[in-house]
């Protein structure tokens, strides 16, 4: 469990640096020779959504891509 004062800390950093720590986080845990392209492409599309570079689905949008 994270310490409340670490995910606070966290949490107030400007999206680009939390996107940064979460790509490291994700780097430590899926060693470099398992990093596939399916989450190197997550994770370039969380980014983008992040950044405002696209536009993310409602979830009425999801949900009905589901169906």
């Amino acid at each position: 469990m994270v310490p409340p004062d670490i995910e606070k800390t966290v949490l107030e950093l400007p999206v680009e640096d939390r996107l940064e720590l979460a790509r490291r986080l994700v780097e430590s845990i899926v060693t470099p020779a398992a990093l596939t392209e399916a989450v190197a492409l997550g994770i370039r599309r969380i980014e983008d959504v992040a950044a405002g570079r696209v536009q993310g689905l409602t979830e009425e949008q999801f949900r009905d891509a589901l169906r």
